[in-house]
C-alpha cells in the first residue's frame, strides 16, 4: 500500500553556479570612467567638498569656530578621500587589486561621509550670523545627498556580486532528473 502523502513520482533540480572574473590587471589611465555616473558622483563630491570648504574659510575669522573647524575636518578629508579614489578608479589601480572588497570599503565611507555631512552642514546652517556658514551648509547637503546616494549604488553593486572595477560573468546551469513512479 503506498503512502498518501508521498508523490509517486518527484523531481530533482540541480542548479550550478559558477562565475568568471575578467580583469585587466595592467596600470593605465582610462579618462571614460569620468562619464560613468560613479565618476560624476566623485567629481561632484570632490568639487561640492571643496565649495564647502572655501566658503567656511571665507566666513573670516568664525572659520576658527568649533562649527567651521568640524565643517573644515570633514570638507577636507572627504576630499582628499574621494579624490585618492577618483585617481584609483581613473587608473585601474582598483581593477588591479580587484580581490579588495573595494564596494564595501566604498559603501561604509559613503555612508560615514552622509552621515558626517548631515551633522556638519546642520550646525553651519544653524550658525546663521555669519553668511558664508549658510553656503557651505548648501554645499554640505548637497554633498550629503551625492553620498548618500553613491552609498546606495554601492549597496546595489554589493548586493548583486558585482565587481569594483572589470566584470564578473555569472552563469547559471540547471538540470532536472525525474524518478520513476514506484
Amino acid at each position: 500500500m503506498s503512502d498518501p502523502g508521498f508523490p509517486g513520482q518527484h523531481s530533482t533540480t540541480t542548479t550550478v553556479k559558477s562565475s568568471t572574473t575578467a580583469v585587466d590587471t595592467t596600470i593605465r589611465f582610462d579618462g571614460s570612467y569620468i562619464r560613468t555616473l560613479p565618476g560624476m558622483l566623485k567629481i561632484s563630491q570632490v568639487s561640492l567638498n571643496l565649495l564647502g570648504f572655501i566658503c567656511i574659510e571665507a566666513g573670516g575669522p568664525w572659520a576658527y569656530h568649533s562649527r567651521g573647524v568640524w565643517f573644515n575636518f570633514v570638507a577636507m578629508t572627504g576630499f582628499w578621500l574621494t579624490l585618492i579614489l577618483l585617481a584609483l578608479y581613473l587608473f585601474h589601480i582598483i581593477e588591479r587589486f580587484y580581490k579588495i572588497p573595494w564596494l564595501k570599503f566604498e559603501l561604509g565611507y559613503c555612508g560615514l561621509w552622509a552621515g558626517l555631512y548631515i551633522i556638519a552642514a546642520s550646525l553651519a546652517l544653524s550658525f546663521t550670523h555669519v553668511e558664508a556658514f549658510i553656503a557651505a551648509g548648501f554645499f554640505g547637503f548637497c554633498a550629503m545627498i551625492a553620498y548618500a546616494l553613491d552609498a546606495f549604488l554601492k549597496y546595489k553593486a554589493v548586493q548583486s556580486g558585482q565587481l569594483a572595477q572589470g566584470e564578473r560573468m555569472v552563469s547559471k546551469q540547471t538540470t532536472a532528473v525525474n524518478s520513476p513512479t514506484y
